[in-house]
C-alpha cells in the first residue's frame, strides 16, 4: 500500500514471547518509581469514582444484583491492568453489553450468564493466541456507528420504567417494540418522584460536565440524588428495596454449572460476547493509542481480555472489555502506565470494604439518569452525520446495521453490515476501475521507458529531515485501514511536515477517511503540518466529509506543489 523506503527500517520478526508480554513488564522495565506509582494511584482513583456508580448501573441494567457490577470491575479490572497489551487500558462491565447480558440472563439465568462468559473468556484467549487481533480491526467503520448507535437506543429503552418509575404488569419485553408497547400502556402509573430524581441526576451531570469538568459528575450526581431521597423520604425504589444492598468482601470463587447441553445452549451467546468484547477493546486500545502516541499489541490485549472474562466470571461477575470512556479518563488524569487499572480496582474493592453498607440508599431512577447519559455519548453523532453526507452505500450500511441491532440482535447487525460493506466496495472498485482505467486498485509494474514522462529524483525529497512523504498506492478501504494506519501513526508526530501522496488513489472509504483524520489530528496536537497530495476530487470530497480540513489539513494538486507550500511556510 506504500512506497516508503524500507532499508534499514527491517526489524526482525518479533518472538512469541515478545508478542505477548504484558505493558505492565514493559513499564517495570523501563524504570518505576515513587513518582510513577503516586501518577498511576491517584489516575486509578480518578478512574475508580467514576465507575463505581457506573459498574452497578450496568448490572442492574443487565438484569443481575449491582454487586456483579463490582466484582466484575474490581477482577475483571485487574486482569486487564496486569496481563493487557494496552499501556492505558481500563477494563470493567461495559453500558454496550447491556443488550446482550439482559437476553441471556432472561432465557438461561445467571448461572447460563456466567457460563457464557467464562466461555466468551476462553474464546478470546483462543483469538489471541491465533492472532486474530489484526483482522478484527477490519470492521467498516459505518457498522462500528451503526451498532454503537442502536445499543444506545435499546439502552436507553430499558432505562425508561426507572427513569419514570413506572409499574409493569409483568415483566418487561426484551424486544424493542415490545418493550415500547408495554411502557407505553404503563404511562399512567408514572412515579413524579422518581422522574425528579432521574432528572436532578442528568442535570447534576451536565452541569458540572459544563462548569466544573474536573469534577467526578456521576458520583456528585448519584450522592445528591440518594440525599434528596433520603431528606424528603422520597418514594423511589432504591438499591436497598430492589436488591437488599451489596455485600462487603468478593465472593469465593467457583465454576458455574457445566454440562453438554448447558454449554450447547449458551454457545451462540458466548460467542456474541467474545465478538463485543474483541470490537471494544481494540476500539478502546487505538483510541487510546491516538491520545498518547503509543502502539498496543492488539493478540495480547485479546489474551488478557479472555483471562479477565474467565477470572470475572469465576467470581460471580458478568462481561468484561476494554472501555473507551474510562481509558480515556485515565490517560486525562496523568497515568503512566497499567498500574493505574489495577489500582482502580482495588479502590472499587476498598469501596466495597468500606462503604458498601450505603449503597443500599442510591435511587434506581438516579442509575437510570447515569445510563441515559451514558447512551446518549455512545452515539457519535458527527460521525453519523458525516456518514450520512458521504456516500448513500455508507448511510446504507449504517442505517442497515443500525435497524438490524435495534430490531434483531447485534451479531446479525455485524455480519450483516460487515457483508454489506464488503459488497458495496466491491462495486465500488469495479466502477473505480471502470471509469479510471489509468488508476487500477493495484499499480502494476511497467518499464522505465514506457513512454511516460519522468520526473528527475530529488534526494531532498528522502533527505530532508523536517519533511515526511508517504505515499498510498491502490485502492485504501477497511481491509487495509489497520495496516496504513499503524504505520501513519508511527511518523505522524515526528517530522516538521508530513505530506501524504495519494495521487495514486483511486478510492478510499469511510473507515480510511477516519483513520486519515485521526492521523491529522495527532499531527495537529504534535504541531505538524499535515498536507493531503495529490487527491482526487472524490477523493478529497470524502475526506473533507470526514473533517480532514482546514486547520487539521491543507491540499496540494500534487508533492512539488506541496513542497512549494512548505517553502513558502519557512519563508
Amino acid at each position: 500500500m506504500s512506497d516508503i523506503p524500507q532499508e534499514g527500517n527491517r526489524q526482525e520478526r518479533p518472538s512469541f514471547a515478545e508478542l505477548f508480554t504484558p505493558k505492565l513488564v514493559t513499564v517495570l522495565r523501563e524504570g518505576y518509581g515513587l513518582e510513577q506509582l503516586r501518577a498511576d494511584m491517584i489516575a486509578g482513583l480518578t478512574v475508580a469514582i467514576v465507575a463505581l456508580p457506573l459498574s452497578m448501573a450496568i448490572a442492574i441494567a443487565s438484569h443481575v444484583e449491582p454487586a456483579r457490577g463490582l466484582y466484575t470491575g474490581i477482577v475483571g479490572g485487574f486482569l486487564v491492568g496486569a496481563l493487557g497489551g494496552s499501556r492505558f487500558q481500563i477494563g470493567g462491565p461495559a453500558g454496550a453489553f447491556i443488550v446482550l447480558v439482559a437476553s441471556t440472563v432472561d432465557r438461561h439465568g445467571v448461572d447460563g450468564l456466567i457460563l457464557a462468559t467464562l466461555i466468551a473468556g476462553m474464546f478470546l484467549i483462543a483469538a489471541g493466541y491465533l492472532r486474530l487481533g489484526t483482522y478484527i480491526k477490519f470492521i467498516p467503520y459505518p457498522v462500528t456507528v451503526g451498532f454503537t448507535a442502536g445499543i444506545a437506543v435499546i439502552i436507553l429503552s430499558s432505562q425508561m420504567h426507572d427513569l419514570f418509575g413506572l409499574t409493569l404488569p409483568g415483566k418487561e419485553p426484551g424486544d424493542l417494540v415490545p418493550r415500547l408497547i408495554a411502557l407505553t400502556q404503563a404511562a399512567g402509573t408514572f412515579n413524579p418522584a422518581a422522574v425528579a430524581i432521574a432528572a436532578l441526576t442528568i442535570a447534576v451531570i451536565v452541569g458540572l460536565k459544563r462548569w466544573r469538568p474536573s469534577w467526578p459528575g456521576f458520583l456528585v450526581a448519584v450522592g445528591a440524588a440518594s440525599l434528596a431521597v433520603i431528606l424528603l423520604q422520597l418514594p423511589v425504589a432504591t438499591i436497598g428495596s430492589q436488591f437488599g444492598g451489596i455485600p462487603r468482601t468478593l465472593p469465593q470463587p467457583a465454576l458455574p454449572t457445566l454440562g453438554l447441553d448447558k454449554m450447547a445452549a449458551v454457545l451462540p451467546d458466548a460467542f456474541s460476547f467474545a465478538l463485543l468484547a474483541a470490537i471494544e477493546s481494540l476500539l478502546s486500545a487505538v483510541v487510546a493509542d491516538g491520545m498518547t502516541g503509543r502502539r498496543h499489541r492488539s493478540n495480547c490485549e485479546l489474551v488478557a481480555q479472555g483471562a479477565a472474562n474467565i477470572g470475572s466470571a469465576l467470581f460471580g461477575g458478568i462481561c468484561v472489555t476494554g472501555l473507551i470512556a474510562r481509558t480515556a479518563t485515565n490517560i486525562r488524569a496523568g497515568a503512566h502506565g497499567p498500574a493505574s487499572g489495577m489500582f482502580h480496582s482495588l479502590f472499587i474493592l476498598l469501596f466495597m470494604l468500606v462503604a458498601a453498607p450505603l449503597a443500599r440508599y442510591i435511587p434506581l431512577p438516579a442509575l437510570a439518569g447515569v445510563l441515559a447519559i451514558v447512551a446518549w455519548n455512545m452515539v457519535e453523532r458527527s460521525a453519523v452525520a458525516a456518514l450520512l453526507r458521504s456516500s448513500r452505500g455508507d448511510a446504507l450500511v449504517l442505517i442497515v446495521t443500525f435497524a438490524l441491532v435495534i430490531l434483531r440482535d447485534l451479531t446479525t447487525g455485524i455480519v450483516v453490515g460487515f457483508a454489506l460493506g464488503s459488497l458495496l466496495f466491491i462495486g465500488r472498485m469495479a466502477r473505480s476501475v471502470e471509469v479510471q482505467a489509468h488508476a487500477p486498485p493495484v499499480v502494476d509494474d511497467r518499464a522505465d521507458d514506457a513512454g511516460v514522462a519522468r520526473i528527475a529524483y530529488d534526494p531532498a525529497i528522502a533527505t530532508d529531515p523536517d519533511t515526511v512523504i508517504y505515499r498510498i498506492s491502490g485502492a485504501f478501504f477497511f481491509g487495509a485501514a489497520a495496516t496504513v494506519a499503524s504505520t501513519l501513526d508511527r511518523i505522524a508526530d515526528q517530522p516538521r511536515n508530513f505530506v501524504l501522496d495519494c495521487s495514486d488513489v483511486p478510492f478510499l472509504d469511510s473507515t480510511a477517511a477516519n483513520v486519515i483524520e485521526g492521523v491529522a489530528k495527532k499531527a495537529n496536537r504534535a504541531g505538524v503540518r499535515f498536507i493531503v497530495a495529490g487527491a482526487s476530487p472524490q477523493v478529497r470530497r470524502m475526506l473533507i466529509t470526514h473533517g480532514v480540513r482546514r486547520p487539521l489539513a491543507a491540499y496540494a494538486p500534487s508533492v512539488s506543489a506541496a513542497r512549494a507550500q512548505l517553502g513558502e511556510g519557512r519563508d
